[in-house]
Order: structure tokens, then C-alpha cells, then sequence
């Protein structure tokens, strides 16, 4: 009797054994080496008895072993990012037709103390995006604003604010009419008092909004190495880089401080030339590192401190461009002012009716090579004519593919930019600037610093 019981024992332990081995094959068996099967890991199902509900197993959530690394796991690709919002700057951009382009990159000389019919024309149908006033051009204080005031009244209809500019550095380059003269750039300097040249600066600031202007053609940083010198001279601040830097420089904020756009001249230096590039063009053989180590270093400082708009001078540096003077230069502009000194600013040629580029180049050739050579803004200061045969060119240029849209775009957007900077706009200027209380305070100052 007790063997019966250990034999029907022995049936039903082997009845369970082959039952729950046979329900453990039919379950999905997870990859070898991996989650349940792992070693010193628990499998993924367990094992029941045949009184008890068989519950469905939860699939085993398998490690990743060191040594044998799975597919990823595949995930859904994220919806397409939609475009950022484009600027205002790029809005006005998009706006604009290639002739408001190309007039965009242009700042041109008047004719007479009044406007007339060709400048409404250069401005309203030419789109020309600024203009130089001189010395020819101003008589009155109220005289200049009521000029000023009509050409932005013509600009209305354009995409961006007028550029009004002017040269008003002190000394014996001053175009404003009504006011106390200011000290020349030499006398600032001779003082070593970077504070009073910052004062100077403002003053220079206020003097130029008062009569509508939005631009000064200041300071000069060109170190004044040559006593021959026939253009700079007492225009600069000094004879050492030092002394030019630290003056240059506190003009440059003084103007900024009052809004009015400071433009740097006349890189890469016009201190060590012998002839005047109104007249004719110089020719300077410095090397690269002379440059670097003595004329450049005012504009360096004025770069670090964000700089605007640097100005190039029309002088032929051979042992770094033996064909094109530096205002038409690839390598001076493109290579060097943006290259090597990272300027990522306005650049401005020098006037092309000058001799240095009249004489040898002509206005359209000068133009065409100005773009090419990485310039946004060409300066055309004397006569409609020049204005005419300037866009003509570009076109040309562009039409040829030698000079593309994208190209012409990346200056408008600088120029744009610097507009939205200074936060420009075409308002009106009162017909009677008030001049008193900027007279009293240029008197005030040369008095403290012994000028006269």
C-alpha cells in the first residue's frame, strides 16, 4: 500500500514537471544573452500550477548587455521646424526692387543752397540713400534745415530713412554755418585730455542734429607721421598712435552718445602720403607689417570698440595691391578691414569725383570694382551726371553676372541695419535750429583748453 502511494506520488510530480515545461516552450522566449534568459537575471514568466488561472506573462523589458549593444529603438521624426520669423531689417530688404538697392548704396553731393528738380529726382526716382552737403551748399543755419527738410520730404516714399551727411571735424574742415568754430583735431589732441575730446565729440553731435544731420564725417583717425603731409596735417590728432587712438576714439563715442553716426577715416591710413588724392592719387610702400604695427592701430581700437563705418582713402599701397588703390581693393577691404581686423561694419569709399579716381579709373569702373572689392556704400560727391552713370554700371555689372544680387544684398542689409541702430527716421528739423547754448558751450571749452 505505501509503495502504490509513493509510485501515484511520483506520477503526479511528473505530470506537473512535463506540464509546466510544455507551457513554458510555448511562451515567447526572449534573445539569448539578453533580459530574462540573461544570466543571473529572472525570466519573464512563471510558472503555475493547473488549479490556478494561467495570467498572460508581461513581456521581459531586456537590459542592454556591455558588450553586445542593440538596434536603437526607432523613433518618430519630429515635425519640421518652421522657419524663424524673419527681422525687420530683412523685411524691408525683401520690399525692395534692385534699383532701391542699388540707390540704397549711394551717398551724392547737391547742387545750390535750395533743392531743385535734379535732386527730387535722385532721390524720389533714383532711390540714392544719402547726401553730402558742403560748404557750397550752406549759407544759414535756418537755410540748411529748410534743405534738409525737403530732401526728406522727397525720401518718403523709400524704404529707409535719408542719410544727410556732412564733414564737420573742427579746425579748417567745418561745413555748418552759424556756429563758434571748432578746435582743429591737432589742438584737441595737443591737450593729451581724452575727456575734453569727448566733449568735443558731443558738441559735434549736437551741432550736426540741430541742422538735420544724421552723419559726420568724424573723427579722423590718420596719425600725422609726414610734416609734407598736404591733405591731413592739423586735421589729425596727433603724430603718435597712441595720442590718435585716445582722441580719435573719445570724438567717435562723444558723437555716437548724441545719435549722429561717426564714420572713421581714412583707412588704412592716410598720415604718411605726400600728395593730395583730390588732386592726384599717392602711392605708399609699406608693407603689410608696418601697417599693422603703426597706422592701422587707431582703427584697430575704434573696431574693438564697434565701430560703424570706416571710411577708405584712395591711395595705392603696391606691396599689398599693385593694381587697385585701396578704396578698390579686395585685399585691403575684403581680406584685411574684414578679414584680419574682423570690421563687420559700414564701409564707405572716399569721394570717387576726387582726382586719385577720376584721373585713372572714371565713375562707373570706379564703382563696379568699389562693390567688388567688399565696399557697401560708394561716395559720389559732385554732380547728377556721376550719379547717373554709377547706377548705369552696376546694373551692367549685374546684368553680366559679374556682380550678383546676393552681393548687393549683404550691403543693403549692413546699411539697413546701421539706419535701425541709430534709429534714423526722415522727421522733419526745426526751421530755426537753436544754435545759442551749443555756441556758449564750444566757447566755454576751447577757453578751458587755452584755444582760441
Amino acid at each position: 500500500m505505501m509503495r502504490m502511494r509513493i509510485r501515484a506520488a511520483a506520477l503526479m510530480a511528473a505530470i506537473l514537471l512535463v506540464t509546466g515545461c510544455a507551457a513554458h516552450e510555448t511562451a515567447e522566449q526572449p534573445a539569448p544573452g539578453s533580459g530574462a534568459n540573461a544570466p543571473g537575471q529572472t525570466g519573464g514568466h512563471s510558472v503555475t500550477t493547473p488549479t490556478e488561472p494561467v495570467k498572460p506573462a508581461e513581456p521581459a523589458k531586456p537590459e542592454q548587455p556591455a558588450t553586445e549593444p542593440s538596434s536603437p529603438p526607432t523613433e518618430e521624426k519630429p515635425p519640421a521646424q518652421e522657419a524663424p520669423p524673419k527681422s525687420a531689417i530683412q523685411k524691408q530688404l525683401d520690399r525692395m526692387t534692385l534699383n532701391e538697392k542699388l540707390g540704397t548704396m549711394i551717398i551724392a553731393g547737391i547742387d545750390g543752397t535750395k533743392a531743385d528738380a535734379r535732386a527730387q529726382r535722385m532721390i524720389a526716382q533714383q532711390h540714392v540713400g544719402g547726401v553730402i552737403f558742403y560748404k557750397d551748399n550752406v549759407t544759414t543755419p535756418s537755410g540748411v534745415a529748410a534743405y534738409v527738410n525737403q530732401l526728406k520730404s522727397w525720401n518718403s516714399g523709400n524704404v529707409s530713412p535719408l542719410l544727410v551727411t556732412v564733414d564737420e571735424e573742427g579746425g579748417r574742415v567745418e561745413r555748418l554755418p552759424g556756429l563758434v568754430s571748432f578746435p582743429s583735431g591737432k589742438a584737441v589732441g595737443d591737450t593729451g585730455d581724452a575727456a575734453y575730446a569727448g566733449r568735443i565729440g558731443h558738441l559735434l553731435g549736437k551741432a550736426s542734429k540741430a541742422m538735420g544731420f544724421n552723419v559726420d564725417f568724424a573723427p579722423v583717425l590718420d596719425i600725422n607721421s609726414n610734416p609734407k603731409n598736404p591733405v591731413i596735417g592739423d586735421r589729425s590728432f596727433g603724430a603718435t598712435a597712441d595720442r590718435v587712438t585716445k582722441m580719435g576714439i573719445a570724438v567717435m563715442e562723444g558723437l555716437r552718445a548724441e545719435k549722429v553716426v561717426p564714420v572713421v577715416k581714412h583707412f588704412p591710413g592716410h598720415g604718411d602720403t605726400s600728395v593730395d588724392s583730390h588732386l592726384e592719387l599717392p602711392i605708399v610702400y609699406k608693407t603689410l607689417s608696418q601697417l599693422k604695427a603703426f597706422e592701422w592701430r587707431p582703427f584697430q581700437r575704434a573696431i574693438g570698440d564697434d565701430a560703424d563705418v570706416v571710411m577708405i582713402a584712395h591711395i595705392l599701397f603696391p606691396k599689398l595691391d599693385s593694381k587697385w588703390p585701396a578704396s578698390l581693393s579686395k585685399r585691403v577691404i575684403t581680406d584685411e578691414l574684414r578679414g584680419t581686423l574682423g570690421f563687420k561694419g559700414v564701409v564707405i569709399t572716399d569721394d570717387l569725383t576726387m582726382g586719385a579716381i577720376a584721373n585713372h579709373y572714371g565713375m562707373g569702373v570706379a564703382a563696379v570694382q568699389a562693390v567688388k572689392a567688399g565696399s557697401d556704400i560708394v561716395l559720389v560727391a559732385h554732380e547728377y551726371t556721376n550719379v547717373d552713370a554709377v547706377i548705369a554700371a552696376l546694373k551692367k555689372s549685374i546684368g553680366k553676372g559679374e556682380i550678383t544680387e546676393k552681393r548687393i544684398n549683404e550691403s543693403v542689409l549692413r546699411i539697413l541695419a546701421l539706419k535701425e541702430r541709430y534709429k534714423l527716421s526722415d522727421a522733419k528739423v526745426k526751421a530755426v535750429p537753436e544754435l545759442k547754448a551749443i555756441n556758449d558751450a564750444i566757447r566755454s571749452e576751447k577757453a578751458a583748453h587755452g584755444a582760441k
